[in-house]
């Protein structure tokens, strides 16, 4: 029986799966959670579409009401009774006014003219001694009567403030200022039972009561009196009020306004009960409050009111129960008089109304403020605060991973002195207060040139200047770093960066100082211009050029290459085939601005003060500034200024790190001038603008040694800043651009050759193969063997490893390493490993199609580790010299580096995202149609994640108020943190045997290795040699060396990467290609009848690609040496070939 179970079958067929129990509950889940989401959306759909038709209906109904509203007024003539006002007039239209009008927040001119005509009729109604006639009596009447006369009169109330609050005295026209005059008199003559003619005696004491209940609703936060007339006094200002400040009275119908305005802001304390335990919402104390809160904190309140009305507002009686109740006030209430909980319909204009106090001498203000800013950092500096400040700040940034524990340590350290000091600075930090500035000094200076004669007196023989404004924000920057060091100068600089004209007027000045001569340097670098070029003498010219053609020539081809992506030809340096190309490379003084040749020490304190703002704010622009705006439309400087910016800061900062900067009071300037220069060369590197002569040019004649700046620059950078303390050398670290690339590249090879020195003084190194590792390598699986074997080493991974490899079929291979092995098994770790069928690695969508590590390796096992093992993997072949065929993404190799990625770096890494986030940035209509939010989506190994850009990303939606947020935020994200796990671990394992400080002698443009480019045949020829019977002058040989001049660039590359495993020529030439490279004769005599008849040898050329070795037969013709070469090498094949 059992074994005939055993050999059932099912006869479901084979087609058919069981679902496992865990995979069965999900989809179960899944679907019960579709079925929620479907019910909440129809209800959600239906909730919409009530609400909507409630809306569509009432808004209907109003237009309706309206009209027939104007028609009953208009044209029928009746008996106004006071039933007759209740019912068929305020009825309706208290409808329609509030929902046409009030929940739209503004008034239309069809609703202007129904409200004048209601309220004309109400005047002229409460005027009437008819009880009949007069609509206040209703107040006195039947209890029904009163409760709908109640109702209605607290609704014109709060139609009467809102347009109040809506008032405009000042811009608005003469029917705005009618309608808010007969709305100030309507509301006063409704809360003062004085206006109302129909009451008697019997009468007097119910309507009083009434009264009091109506200025109880009116002072509440419900009515909202105290935040309306705040509004309205906001807008005044004082021209308005200057004509009626030395009057009595005048009837304007403004002041009448103002007048009933604060009539009715002292009405609740005429009216309340004073004693303060009287229940209801409205006392003495809730009145002062209010009054105190919306009222007393109105910037230039007494300038803005007439005169006249100042004494009742001051009265004992009002200021009293004011004291009183700030005495009792609690926290919460305090700080909304501070400004900072102010309630939301109150505009944030109405704190800082941006303007100076009336009368301000400008001049004077920014002289003072630059005094006591000036005395206030020589006391922060004398007792230690600044370095004490920079230090700590520095200690808290690099050791807190929170930036809530960074907020809460530094208020605990610095304590609550610096942070009540930035409250007095705010309006420094407002664009208003610069513009009002640099208006003032336009006015005055237009003034001075249209009047000669002007009176001699200290406004005008000392009148503002933009030097005076430039030493007022550079000392606030320097303040802002110290008394908030939590943002530091953030808000100062966003304003000042985003001020239109500041920065072009800022530069001008600058340029004016620095620049007196007007040297032009054009788009061409034609230096015509320049002292260089008005040398007339050709004989000095062509022995000029003859000398930048010798060194500067072949010097710069590789770099300019790898920047540009041009051929040989197209950079046109080596050809001299025009003189101004190679006036080019020779014309260092140009670019070297005389005035900086001695740093900061050998400049005026105006010029310092003009640098450190200058360079502070537009190194802060740079951050946000892209490269449309950069290269195409020139904003907010043309390429030609931003040439002359960088030669500037090249200078400076160059002489500033060489002769010393000149200690603490300096400090300020460079570092924001090496800022600014650093953002400006990564910009160069990643899109040329600027000639390479100009980072040169200032070390050109007093660089050190390449050996010694190597031993300087390894000693130093351990302790950067004490590097920067030491004159001659502290350049070696701030501008290594100024060493050329090959000189950099020495540079890099000395420290190697420093590095294993000082291993083998340590003993680490005692002997030719005394340390070595070995290790065996199955060929089927090389990524994973020496992942095994070679992951664990560390820093020993320096030492020397000797390969042995398996074959296929489990069999040792013959053969010794010394040196070739283990470069075959570094090629073929790094061919397999970063293939991105492999998964490590994935490619840019670019046409580059550059290396850059997949976001889903850190899902797979051992993923990050295998990432750390590569990067160990790279540096142990920059260790050896080997060159390895890779060309890693600029982004990536940014976070190699220690950098920062920016918006434009995008375009590297995803053209068609950058494209769409450009869209975003620069679309004209209103974002909320595009339907986005602060969310990204990630798909990885078939499941979507949802990463929010920000906390509550989901439920941010993009607007155009914060959609640079939302651009910069994705840029962010694709550049910076979606990467930096995987960048990390590289870096870990590329750091075990390539030192940090070695690696930042380059920029990202410098460091791949890969690349198409073409080779230099000539040093190819002279560094190449010759074994197995071949010499220089065979036949064959020359035929090779033909053959291969004929090559397109491309099979040239080819060539060197069949024979070496890599497409590109060593960084210094092939004099440093280990082991060098060797032709190999391989003998196939063919028979003479053969060679007669016009056969040649059928052998295919081989490589051996460990030895740098190319197998090469005997061929006879070129024509068959040039077809077996190009067959040889498209094979993908090399040793196998033989």
């Amino acid at each position: 029986m059992d074994d005939h179970r055993k050999h059932q079958v099912s006869l479901r067929g084979a087609s058919a799966r069981e679902i496992t129990r865990d995979a069965l509950l999900e989809k179960v889940s899944q679907e019960r959670e579709l079925r929620n989401y479907t019910r909440r959306a129809t209800a959600a759909a239906i909730f919409i579409q009530r609400v909507w038709r409630r809306y569509n209906v009432i808004k209907m109904v109003a237009v309706q009401l309206q009209e027939e509203w104007e028609t009953l007024v208009n044209h029928h003539s009746v008996v106004m009774t006071r039933t007759w006002i209740s019912s068929s007039l305020l009825r309706p239209f208290l409808f329609f006014i509030t929902y046409l009008s009030i929940r739209h927040q503004r008034i239309s001119t069809r609703d202007v003219s129904c409200i004048r005509h209601c309220f004309k009729i109400l005047l002229e109604s409460i005027n009437s001694t008819d009880s009949n006639m007069n609509f206040c009596s209703l107040a006195t009447g039947t209890p029904e009567e009163r409760r709908i006369w109640a109702y209605e009169a607290q609704k014109l109330i709060s139609i009467c403030l809102f347009i109040l609050s809506e008032c405009d005295t000042h811009s608005g026209g003469q029917d705005t200022v009618v309608l808010s005059s007969m709305a100030m008199r309507l509301i006063v003559v409704l809360t003062d039972t004085k206006g109302w003619k129909s009451i008697t005696v019997d009468n007097f004491r119910d309507a009083d009561r009434v009264v009091k209940n109506l200025v109880r609703f009116m002072g509440s936060r419900k009515g909202g009196l105290y935040p309306c007339i705040r509004k309205y006094f906001s807008k005044l200002d004082d021209a308005s009020c200057s004509s009626l400040k030395n009057s009595v009275v005048q009837p304007d119908e403004r002041f009448l306004i103002t007048a009933s305005a604060i009539t009715l802001a002292l009405r609740p304390f005429q009216t309340a009960n004073l004693d303060v335990t009287e229940p209801g919402p409205l006392n003495v104390q809730y009145a002062a409050e209010q009054y105190c809160v919306h009222i007393l904190t109105i910037p230039w309140l007494a300038q803005r009111l007439p005169a006249v009305l100042l004494p009742a507002m001051k009265h004992m009686s009002i200021l009293s129960p004011c004291l009183q109740a700030l005495l009792v006030m609690t926290d919460l209430e305090k700080e909304n008089i501070k400004g900072d909980g102010r309630d939301a319909s109150i505009s944030d204009t109405s704190l800082f109304q941006g303007q100076f106090t009336q009368g301000l001498n400008h001049m004077l203000y920014v002289h003072v403020v630059n005094i006591l800013a000036e005395n206030l950092l020589d006391w922060l500096e004398n007792v230690g605060w600044i370095r004490k400040d920079n230090q700590e700040i520095q200690e808290i940034i690099e050791t807190s991973a929170n930036p809530i524990d960074l907020a809460c340590s530094t208020d605990t350290t610095f304590g609550s002195m610096k942070m009540s000091y930035m409250d007095l600075f705010r309006p420094v930090c407002q664009q208003w207060h610069l513009m009002k500035l640099l208006t003032n000094m336009k006015n005055v200076a237009e003034i001075i040139k249209c009047n000669s004669s002007l009176p001699n007196n200290l406004e005008y023989t000392r009148k503002l200047e933009l030097l005076d404004i430039a030493y007022l924000y550079s000392y606030m920057l320097r303040i802002f770093s110290v008394l908030n060091p939590a943002v530091g100068p953030l808000p100062v600089l966003n304003m000042l960066a985003f001020t239109p004209g500041f920065l072009v007027n800022l530069w001008e000045t600058l340029e004016s100082y620095i620049f007196p001569g007007d040297v032009k340097f054009s788009e061409d670098n034609d230096h015509c211009k320049s002292k260089i070029c008005t040398d007339k003498n050709d004989g000095a010219c062509e022995k000029k050029q003859k000398q930048t053609s010798k060194d500067g020539g072949n010097k710069w081809v590789t770099m300019l290459q790898k920047i540009t992506g041009k051929s040989q030809m197209d950079v046109d340096l080596v050809s001299g085939q025009a003189r101004t190309s190679q006036v080019k490379e020779d014309t260092f003084d140009v670019w070297d601005v005389e005035p900086l040749r001695c740093g900061p020490q050998g400049i005026s304190k105006d010029i310092s003060c003009l640098l450190h703002l200058f360079c502070a704010t537009y190194s802060h622009l740079l951050l946000v500034l892209d490269d449309i705006e950069f290269y195409e439309k020139q904003v907010p400087f043309t390429l030609e200024q931003q040439r002359r910016i960088a030669s500037m800061l090249n200078t400076l900062v160059y002489n500033g790190s060489s002769h010393g900067s000149g200690g603490e009071q300096n400090r300020p300037l460079m570092d924001a001038a090496v800022r600014c220069l650093h953002l400006l060369y990564e910009r160069d590197c990643r899109h040329q603008f600027c000639p390479p002569g100009l980072w040169l040019s200032p070390a050109r004649n007093n660089r050190p040694p390449i050996a010694e700046a190597a031993r300087t620059h390894e000693v130093l950078s351990a302790k950067a800043d004490d590097a920067l303390t030491i004159p001659s050398m502290a350049s070696v670290i701030t501008t290594t651009h100024v060493f050329p690339f090959e000189e950099r590249v020495q540079m890099f090879r000395e420290f190697i050759k420093m590095d294993k020195f000082s291993r083998k003084m340590a003993g680490e190194v005692a002997g030719p193969g005394s340390r070595s590792i070995e290790v065996v390598i199955r060929r089927g699986h090389i990524v994973e063997d020496g992942f095994q074997q070679l992951n664990y080493l560390g820093s020993r991974l320096k030492s020397c490893i000797h390969v042995s490899f398996v074959s296929e079929c489990g069999l040792p291979e013959a053969g010794l390493d010394y040196g070739g092995l283990f470069k075959e098994f570094l090629t073929d770790i790094a061919k397999a490993a970063f293939a991105p069928e492999y998964g490590l690695f994935s490619q840019t969508s670019t046409s580059d199609r550059l290396l850059i590590p997949n976001t889903a390796a850190r899902f797979l096992e051992n993923g990050t580790q295998m990432i750390e093992f590569l990067g160990k993997v790279v540096g142990k072949a920059l260790y050896e010299g080997i060159l390895l065929d890779y060309s890693f993404s600029h982004v990536f190799i940014q976070k190699l580096l220690g950098r920062y990625s920016f918006l434009d770096e995008l375009s590297t890494l995803d053209l068609e995202l950058y494209r769409n986030l450009m869209y975003v940035k620069n679309y004209d209509g209103d974002v909320k149609e595009l339907s986005l939010d602060f969310t990204v989506t990630e798909e990885s190994l078939g499941k979507r994640h949802i990463i929010e850009l920000k906390p509550g990303g989901k439920d941010a939606i993009v607007t155009n108020e914060n959609k640079l947020q939302y651009v910069h935020a994705m840029a962010d994200y694709k550049l910076n943190r979606q990467m930096l796990p995987l960048s990390n671990a590289f870096y870990r394992g590329l750091t075990d045997l390539i030192s940090p400080s070695w690696l930042k002698l380059f920029n990202a443009s410098e460091f791949n290795q890969g690349g198409n480019h073409d080779i230099d045949i000539t040093d190819l020829r002279n560094n190449t040699r010759y074994t197995g019977g071949y010499t220089e002058g065979s036949r064959t040989v020359k035929l090779f060396w033909e053959v291969i001049a004929g090559f397109e660039p491309k099979e040239r590359c080819m060539l060197l990467k069949f024979v070496t495993s890599c497409s590109r020529a060593p960084l210094l030439g092939f004099k440093h290609l280990q082991p060098t490279f060797t032709i190999h004769k391989v003998a196939c005599d063919v028979p003479l009848w053969a060679t007669i008849g016009g056969q040649d040898v059928e052998r295919l050329p081989s490589a051996s690609t460990c030895y740098n070795t190319l197998k090469l037969p005997t061929y006879k013709r070129p024509s068959t040496l040039r077809a077996k070469l190009l067959y040889a090498i498209n094979s993908n094949a090399g040793f196998e070939l033989s």
